[in-house]
């Protein structure tokens, strides 16, 4: 096996297969990359048993074969040689007992390789399938992955659910304090009803390799794993196990109080109040609505640190008076994700949980957090 290849292309793709390969695995051959080159193409594979990722490049001027072969090479240890060589272009030999001559002007490497046959094989999923546009899949991901839960006991929560009906996807994330839904409309989606659960962090990982990529990714679903595929990648998951609970019910159909604020206005004042909060172990914030004399007040109080009040610019405010606490850092993880400028938060009372929704009714997005009781 030998090929010669253009050293920043190599590293970019050698970046994404990175992004499955963890420096701790279980499996020892699975700290590794696997390399396979055919006359046709390179096709470097990544895993961590959780997620896997497998892209190729084809064969031109950049990418040079003289002959075929695979090998796994010890990740993190390669990564670094082919940032640190001097050229433009490498050679990559195997030589005998799954040796790796790496050569590139001066810089001359012989590093240990693996058997690339003991790899283990990638799950073959020949189930659904369906397109996505990439921009709405890395929205549907960044809108909601945020509210997923790290506590293992409910496992189902770590991921995000998504359904596919009527022609709309339906992303939810909940950790039981908070919820972020967001429903778009699909064009091409899956033939039939769908409902899946996708871990989050692997999720994480997907939105960071699509980036801003403008086209559609293709879905093949199977029993228990999911492969987006686009361009010259494949983006393997697992599937979360289990039924998601029936969050609809969660949702309130009305509200006592509303108001509407510039989301960059009310990011800088819980910024602030999280200042002294977050010093507190309730990490709590209060915020005082009063209708009839048009004033939000948001105020934090820690005993070891000192209070802030600060009042607060709203654009509109209607119902009754109400005084609610709650996480700042939710709330700013909620703004963070809005689609809109500014945003409405509508309550019913001081201990039940409230909405933010967008300033603009056609888009389908809702946010629900839990106030905190701080008496």
């Amino acid at each position: 096996m030998k090929f010669t290849v253009q050293r920043n292309l190599f590293i970019n793709d050698l970046n994404s297969v990175l992004k499955a390969v963890s420096s701790r695995a279980q499996i020892p051959i699975l700290s590794g990359i696997k390399l396979e080159l055919t006359e046709a193409e390179l096709i470097m594979t990544g895993s961590n048993a959780d997620i896997s990722i497998e892209l190729s490049q084809p064969v031109s001027d950049d990418l040079r074969v003289e002959s075929t072969g695979s090998i796994v090479v010890t990740a993190h240890l390669f990564s670094e040689i082919v940032r640190k060589l001097p050229g433009r272009e490498f050679t990559f030999e195997v030589k005998e007992g799954n040796q790796i001559q790496i050569t590139s002007d001066k810089a001359d490497y012989v590093i240990n390789g693996l058997d690339a046959s003991a790899y283990p094989r990638l799950p073959e999923i020949a189930g659904t399938s369906f397109s996505l546009p990439s921009k709405t899949l890395r929205e549907l991901i960044t809108q909601t992955v945020f509210a997923v839960s790290t506590e293992e006991s409910r496992p189902t929560l770590t991921g995000v659910n998504f359904s596919f009906k009527n022609g709309q996807i339906k992303a939810v994330a909940t950790d039981s304090h908070r919820l972020s839904q967001r429903i778009v409309d699909i064009a091409a989606g899956p033939s039939e009803d769908l409902s899946l659960i996708i871990p989050g962090k692997n999720l994480q990982e997907l939105a960071q390799i699509i980036g801003d990529a403008d086209q559609d990714i293709k879905v093949y679903l199977g029993d228990s794993q999911i492969r987006f595929e686009f361009e010259n990648l494949s983006f393997y998951t697992r599937l979360l196990e289990g039924v998601y609970p029936d969050v609809d019910r969660l949702l309130p159909t009305e509200s006592t109080t509303s108001v509407q604020f510039t989301v960059s206005d009310f990011m800088q004042t819980l910024s602030r109040a999280s200042l002294l909060t977050h010093a507190n172990r309730t990490n709590a914030v209060q915020m005082t609505l009063n209708v009839a004399d048009q004033t939000v007040l948001v105020s934090g109080n820690s005993p070891e640190v000192g209070k802030i009040e600060e009042e607060v610019g709203f654009s509109s405010l209607t119902g009754r008076d109400l005084t609610i606490s709650f996480n700042p850092d939710y709330m700013a993880a909620a703004l963070r994700a809005s689609v809109t400028d500014s945003v409405i938060i509508n309550f019913t009372e001081s201990l039940r949980p409230f909405t933010v929704v967008p300033n603009d009714q056609s888009v389908e997005f809702v946010q629900l957090i839990t106030p905190i009781r701080t008496f």
